[in-house]
């Protein structure tokens, strides 16, 4: 079996679901990739930058890897009003996951990556009874507070039209990323529920489903992060509301933007996530001898 990636789709309860997949035969574990608003599951495949990819650097490091086109992205898309409920799109994710795997073997277990809205997807799955199952989460490009001038660009979005001022705060600085890969973000016209989401996210939704995370975390900030705060109170009140997660890790990503998986530094990046994964392997394996024993 090669690490070649090759696009998914499958029959999830009635509504499709797409996703890019690189699998191995014996897979160490299961990576699923969760990307942000805007954009689909190419943002972790980046297209004519193979080194940038998570898919194919997981596989080549041993690792099935699943970038899911997230619920009301990609194939789901025609189906907008199977998105609006969040137990929802966690069942629809699930699903879509245990579809394409099949029989096929999932190593130590499933881990989970989420990347800015992404990450609403991914606490959610880790919050959801399957959370306890998971090996562990990786979130980046998130947070519980905008920074100034990113809260004064977001506050003229509407529904039907990106801010004026958001391309600069996704995107900069310019010298952080390939020249060609800066429209990777604008694949998609994004789902219809993303607007109420990200209204109720840092405040609420991202605090309240943080305290139900029962497996170790990871939480990446890239030093060039321009929309949400990431000083070291920041940090803090990131760390403070994992307060059942067995661990919590902050990771800084030096010479990174916001969209670090298709920046100049998202090898370095990657690898480290799944060194983090391996971490967590090594972990649940150890605490299942453990109960044999």
């Amino acid at each position: 079996m090669s690490s070649a990636v090759r696009p998914r789709m499958v029959n999830a309860g009635g509504v499709p679901m797409s996703a890019l997949l690189a699998e191995v035969a014996e897979p160490h574990a299961v990576v699923v990739a969760l990307h942000g608003g805007g954009t689909t599951s190419a943002y972790f495949d980046c297209p004519g930058q193979p080194h940038l990819s998570l898919l194919r650097t997981g596989a080549a490091l041993g690792y099935t890897v699943i970038g899911l086109d997230r619920p009301g992205y990609g194939s789901s898309a025609l189906y907008p009003e199977a998105m609006e409920d969040p137990e929802q799109r966690v069942r629809l994710a699930y699903l879509a996951v245990d579809r394409i795997l099949g029989d096929r073997d999932r190593g130590a277990g499933l881990f989970v990556v989420g990347h800015s809205n992404g990450c609403e997807l991914a606490l959610r799955m880790a919050a959801d009874d399957r959370g306890a199952e998971l090996l562990g989460l990786e979130l980046a490009g998130t947070g519980l507070r905008y920074q100034p001038a990113a809260q004064n660009v977001l506050s003229t979005a509407r529904p039907d039209q990106r801010p004026v001022g958001l391309r600069e705060l996704l995107w900069e600085p310019a010298s952080l990323y390939p020249d060609d890969v800066r429209g990777i973000t604008n694949a998609s016209p994004g789902a219809t529920y993303e607007a109420a989401m990200v209204a109720g996210w840092p405040q609420r939704d991202f605090p309240a489903l943080a305290g139900r995370v029962r497996v170790p975390v990871r939480f990446s900030f890239a030093e060039h992060e321009k929309i949400w705060q990431s000083d070291s109170a920041a940090r803090r009140e990131i760390r403070e509301i994992f307060t059942a997660a067995p661990s919590f890790t902050s990771n800084e990503e030096p010479g990174s933007g916001h969209n670090l998986s298709v920046g100049f530094g998202a090898q370095r990046y990657h690898r480290s996530v799944l060194s983090f994964v391996e971490e967590c392997a090594a972990a649940a394996g150890a605490a299942q001898d453990s109960e044999v024993g």
